[in-house]
C-alpha cells in the first residue's frame, strides 16, 4: 500500500483526493528539486493574483485621492464663504454707521 502524499490519486479507503499539506521549508528537509517545485508555484500563485491586486491598489488609491481632493475643495469653499459673510458683515455695520450719521446729523 502506498503512503498518503505518494502520487495516488485518490485514496483507496475513502475515494477522496488527498489534501495539500502545509510544509515549512526551515524545518523540513526538502531536495532542491522540492524546493524549485514550490517557488514556481508560488511564483505561478503571484502572477496569477497580481492584476487583482494592482487593479485593487489603483481602485484604492484613486477613490483616497477623490476623498482628498473633496477634502480639501469642501475646506476651500467654506473659507470663501466666511470671506463673503465677513465682507457682508463689514458693509453692514458701514450702512449702520452711515445710518446713524443721518438721523443724528439731521
Amino acid at each position: 500500500m502506498a503512503a498518503s502524499g505518494s502520487g495516488d490519486p485518490l485514496d483507496a479507503k475513502r475515494g477522496e483526493a488527498p489534501f495539500a499539506q502545509r510544509i515549512d521549508p526551515t524545518r523540513e528537509k526538502l531536495t532542491s528539486e522540492q524546493l524549485y517545485s514550490m517557488r514556481s508555484a508560488q511564483l505561478a500563485q503571484w502572477q496569477k493574483v497580481l492584476p487583482q491586486r494592482r487593479t485593487r491598489n489603483i481602485v484604492t488609491g484613486l477613490g483616497i485621492g477623490a476623498l482628498v481632493l473633496a477634502i480639501y475643495g469642501y475646506t476651500i469653499y467654506s473659507i470663501s464663504q466666511e470671506r463673503f459673510l465677513d465682507e457682508l458683515e463689514d458693509e453692514a455695520k458701514a450702512a449702520r454707521a452711515r445710518a446713524l450719521a443721518r438721523a443724528s446729523g439731521s
